[in-house]
């Protein structure tokens, strides 16, 4: 499909910056939706040679009119601005109706009124649930453990009512569990990383059953371009991960031996979700991004890690460890 101006929510976070690059680079233009602050900080977009064919807002998702005048002279949006720590949304369920599905109306329904061409909206594989069956294709039930996923559960089926509805041209990105540089403190993978560089006795972690499949940031955001590139993907969900799954055990042992370090773990019950909460076990089925589009996963696991490990040592001071993140 034809794109030419971007409108990217949620672009100074994690994913975000790394689809503001990965867009520009492919040549299209981009206005960066940023969440506002008083210190007008740009997020991780700060200090990245970025050209000119980028444009910076600063607002709130949850406003409508902001929204809306963001939006205009797009044609097209690629939603990722949301609430996404999971243990936060244990003490506040509010705020991730209000950011999580609130916000996504707000991108809806300016886009119907000024009938943009392609309405990407950001999901998380968390909407699962705890796999019923391995790998998870599209079709797989969802079930809301968490209130963060059930926000991000009720934000997908307002974005396909809008499709049926209105025959607004949505597609819902559904990534895996994304790593790599830029990633929050609270995230599993730079929790370990850091904790390694800084000599700890004991990495405190919390559940270490559990299995995931982990996806390099770059082909991520490579899979949304993808799927925003393809006519065949309208009113769609559509999975973006390896198909391999690890467990949080075995994935401290890579970091570990890729870091040419020894480790010892203490379980920190803080960082343990509700026993019926917890994800267990999530593996992706990529068939349906592989049969629509031309995406592929081009980084293993121990090439991601060996960048995102680089990245972390250069960049410890954004990290706090003794912290218990939220």
């Amino acid at each position: 499909m034809d794109m030419k101006k971007i409108l990217i929510t949620g672009a100074g976070g994690f994913i975000g910056s790394h689809l503001v690059e990965h867009c520009l680079r492919q040549g299209y233009e981009v206005r960066a939706f940023l969440h506002y602050n008083s210190k007008n900080n740009w997020g991780w977009l700060e200090g990245l040679k970025l050209n000119k064919k980028i444009e910076i807002v600063c607002g709130d998702v949850r406003d409508y009119d902001f929204v809306f005048n963001a939006l205009k002279g797009c044609d097209s949006v690629f939603h990722l601005a949301a609430l996404i720590g999971i243990p936060y949304s244990y003490l506040s369920p509010l705020a991730y109706v209000k950011t999580n599905i609130e916000g996504t109306y707000n991108i809806l329904e300016a886009s119907r009124q000024l009938k943009l061409q392609n309405v990407l909206v950001t999901s998380t594989s968390e909407t699962y649930g705890t796999a019923q069956y391995i790998p998870i294709n599209e079709t797989h039930p969802m079930v809301g453990q968490s209130p963060y996923a059930a926000s991000k559960i009720a934000a997908d089926q307002l974005s396909l009512s809008y499709y049926l509805s209105f025959n607004l041209p949505v597609k819902i990105v559904r990534p895996f569990n994304t790593y790599g540089p830029r990633q929050s403190a609270r995230a599993i993978i730079p929790t370990i990383i850091m904790q390694l560089i800084e000599g700890k006795k004991y990495i405190t972690l919390g559940n270490m059953n559990p299995t995931r499949d982990f996806n390099y940031v770059e082909d991520t955001v490579n899979g949304f371009l993808e799927i925003a590139k393809s006519p065949k993907l309208l009113g769609e969900i559509v999975n973006i991960g390896s198909g391999k799954e690890i467990s949080v055990n075995a994935l401290i042992e890579i970091i570990a031996s890729l870091m040419k370090m020894k480790v010892k773990i203490a379980a920190d019950k803080k960082r343990f979700r509700p026993e019926k909460s917890e994800v267990m076990r999530l593996c992706c089925d990529n068939s349906k991004i592989k049969k629509n589009t031309h995406w592929k996963s081009s980084y293993s696991l121990e090439q991601g890690l060996l960048k995102t490990i680089d990245w972390v040592k250069r960049n410890i001071k954004f990290y706090k460890s003794d912290m218990y993140y939220v």
